[in-house]
């Protein structure tokens, strides 16, 4: 009676073959593509409503279409690219409800956060909170708003960061990314309001680091709760009214 020796199994080809493009040595990767995309959004150079085509996307980054395309999809699952059929991608235009959705979920998120952070920050991680603020106030002196609210934005990620809650703070990343496009879209419409908004906001946190520094993780919590509630009620979902136009000095000869 003769044997056959069974053939071994031929290995699955899913396990070893990439899942996506690979990447080019010296090539950007996409998580610096992502980074540079949100940096965009947070300094206010991209705009609600922005196009962003693809074949112009790719030549910025030195990439194909192809490796441009994971990216948009991980922005738009982050809600800040909308991906609509035949018209491609652009940059998100909050709503006013998506807009109060956002605040309500930073109430929840960030006062827990700042706790954390009292029980575990360094004097290191307070004097960097501190040089964020100075940077701010400098920026708004210089009527740079774009950088003033990038700065601002950096506060919240740095408290987070030290925090060391990994999940959270990857949560407030992305809202303070949905955050700079509300505040594009939703900010007061005059300069001078503009103005003492940010203002108040390097103020309030000043106030932060005061409770942080006393280690009254109480207070801070209170404190952050009170800040994000104060730039809520600046948002205008309703645009001002116009003055009614001058009938004679419109129509007449």
């Amino acid at each position: 009676m003769t044997t056959t020796t069974p053939k071994p199994r031929r290995a699955r080809a899913a396990i070893t073959e990439p899942t996506g493009p690979p990447e080019v040595p010296g090539q950007i990767s996409d998580n610096d593509m992502y980074d540079r995309m949100v940096s965009a959004i947070l300094d206010h150079r991209l705009p609600p409503g922005t196009k962003l085509v693809e074949d112009k996307l790719a030549a910025a980054f030195g990439v194909s279409r192809t490796r441009v395309r994971p990216v948009l999809v991980r922005l738009a699952n982050e809600q800040v690219v909308t991906l609509t059929p035949n018209r491609g991608a652009s940059i998100a235009q909050p709503s006013p409800q998506e807009a109060l959705e956002v605040f309500e979920a930073r109430r929840l998120l960030e006062p827990r956060l700042v706790e954390l952070f009292v029980a575990n920050a360094t004097d290191a991680h307070i004097t960097a909170l501190r040089t964020c603020i100075d940077d701010e106030e400098a920026a708004r002196a210089s009527g740079d708003m774009r950088r003033a609210i990038r700065l601002s934005g950096d506060f919240h990620l740095h408290i987070a960061h030290a925090a060391g809650h990994q999940t959270l703070g990857r949560i407030l990343r992305e809202l303070v990314s949905r955050t700079s496009l509300i505040l594009m879209t939703y900010s007061p419409s005059h300069a001078r309001e503009r103005e003492e908004a940010t203002a108040c906001g390097c103020r309030e946190h000043r106030a932060l680091i005061d409770a942080i520094r006393l280690r009254d993780a109480r207070e801070a919590a209170r404190l952050m709760l009170a800040h994000l509630a104060r730039i809520e009620t600046q948002l205008e979902f309703t645009p001002p009214a116009a003055d009614a136009p001058d009938l004679v000095q419109l129509l007449g000869t």
